[in-house]
């Protein structure tokens, strides 16, 4: 049986023809508009380069777009890039480098800068000038409306009296449809406030003072010399080697202070966990739960998931909590605590100088104190067990479980402890006594040396 050939395959009817016929037709018109627009991407951007007169800059420009996001066009118009992209279902058109002409301004000038969506990153510099780049995007379901909305967007720099203030212009800031993104140079003396509603804001390099007000995003200031007041409602907020007062107020995630020379206020409800290294002018805290004094700060502070863990404070401390286990290390002055529902651990490195009074209630206290100090006792519990490692001090209890212990230890006179709580057990532990050295034996005496005769002349 023999195999059939093409040539025996039967003709197409006139209206298969005529579809075929139509899909190849359609086919070389695709291809041909297709290359049209290559040829007219690439005319444009060798226009570019000749008109430049060979000295065209290249720039790298790195855009990241939302998952799932697909790339209609592209276009290039004197320093601009715009990308439209199709977001499910929804046209987004993003512009890149949008300069705007700098503003000669005093050198300690105050200087707002306003946005609505969109990160804000602010340098400090030596010139006189502010200096801005912008990239703004526009969420639309039209590319014609997305496109028509992009144009009548602009970023300016106004005086304002004695002030200058960078914002966008043309749309209103309110808009969840419209970002801009700004980074923007100003002079380091210069008095900087910013002011958002949604978005990152990063501030480095001002030696005055700088106010950052931003509902949503994280908050990055580094590097500057005068008072920081960040205010927050949503988004995590650093801030490191400032020489000034630092104030975090709102609520918020995360917050991280390193290194200031002034002093540290948290107010509000931070989930946290807050962390503190080296506050010289100490800690403020006050939230719905909380209220923390601190008046020095040289080692490490950390606040959050049911826990406090302060380290060498050497100042006073008063501490007012709830359902936080609280661990003190190493602090040089007054200690007044108060706490309920968790334990509470204090640990002396070296004698108590100040007097001590710890608070608690349904939880323990433990405190550690060196062999060597003098120091004067009372210490009252309710349902519990007061245990001791000093020797000649012993609780006493009650037929009701309560126990009691009061008495004095050391030598001389030294300040006085007074630990109470209820439902928790309190343990006085010391550490131990460092005996001093044994003296050196005496080398026996060397015997006398022998005189000769005086001889007789």
């Amino acid at each position: 049986m023999s195999t059939p050939s093409s040539d025996d395959e039967p003709p197409l009817d006139p209206a298969a023809a005529r579809m075929i016929a139509k899909v190849r037709w359609l086919m070389l018109i695709s291809g041909i508009t297709t290359m049209v627009a290559i040829t007219a991407v690439i005319g444009v951007i060798g226009y570019r380069v000749f008109k430049s007169e060979g000295s065209a800059a290249a720039v790298d420009v790195t855009a990241l777009l939302p998952k799932g996001a697909r790339i209609v066009s592209t276009a290039v118009a004197e320093d601009r890039i715009a990308v439209t992209v199709d977001v499910g279902g929804g046209i987004e058109i993003r512009t890149f480098d949008m300069d705007v002409a700098p503003k000669k301004i005093p050198a300690n000038a105050r200087v707002l800068v306003q946005n609505g969506h969109g990160d804000i990153t602010v340098r400090g510099s030596d010139s006189g000038e502010i200096r801005v780049t912008a990239k703004k995007s526009v969420k639309s379901w039209s590319e014609t409306e997305a496109a028509r909305i992009a144009d009548q967007i602009n970023v300016g720099i106004e005086q304002n009296g004695d002030g200058y203030e960078v914002r966008p212009s043309g749309f209103d800031l309110s808009s969840s449809r419209i970002g801009v993104d700004m980074e923007v140079t100003i002079p380091k003396k210069s008095v900087l406030s910013v002011k958002t509603e949604k978005g990152d804001v990063a501030v480095s390099g001002i030696s005055s003072d700088v106010v950052v007000t931003d509902m949503l995003g994280d908050v990055d200031v580094r590097g500057t010399a005068g008072d920081v007041n960040v205010e927050t409602r949503k988004g995590d907020v650093k801030v490191s080697g400032t020489k000034g007062d630092v104030k975090v107020s709102g609520k918020g995630g995360e917050i991280e202070v390193n290194d200031t020379a002034g002093s540290l206020t948290v107010e509000g409800e931070f989930y946290g966990p807050v962390r503190v290294d080296k506050a010289v002018k100490g800690v403020r805290m006050v939230s719905s739960k909380t209220d923390l004094t601190l008046s020095a700060l040289a080692g490490h502070m950390e606040t959050g998931s049911g826990n406090m863990d302060i380290v060498d404070a050497p100042g006073n401390l008063t501490l007012r909590t709830r359902d936080s286990e609280i661990s003190l290390e190493n602090p040089g002055g007054k200690v007044n605590i108060d706490n309920r529902n968790a334990s509470i651990s204090v640990r002396f490195s070296s004698a108590p100088k100040e007097d001590v009074q710890i608070t608690n209630s349904s939880g323990e206290i433990a405190l550690t104190v060196p062999g060597s100090a003098s120091l004067e006792f009372v210490a009252d519990c309710r349902n519990c067990e007061i245990s001791s490692e000093f020797p000649g001090l012993g609780a006493s209890k009650t037929e009701s479980g309560d126990s009691h212990l009061a008495g004095k230890y050391g030598s001389g006179k030294g300040p006085k402890i007074t630990l109470k709580t209820s439902y928790g057990n309190i343990s006085l532990r010391r550490t131990s006594v460092s005996l001093p050295a044994p003296p050196a034996t005496p080398a026996p005496p060397m015997p006398p040396k022998e005189i000769p005769p005086a001889t007789e002349q």
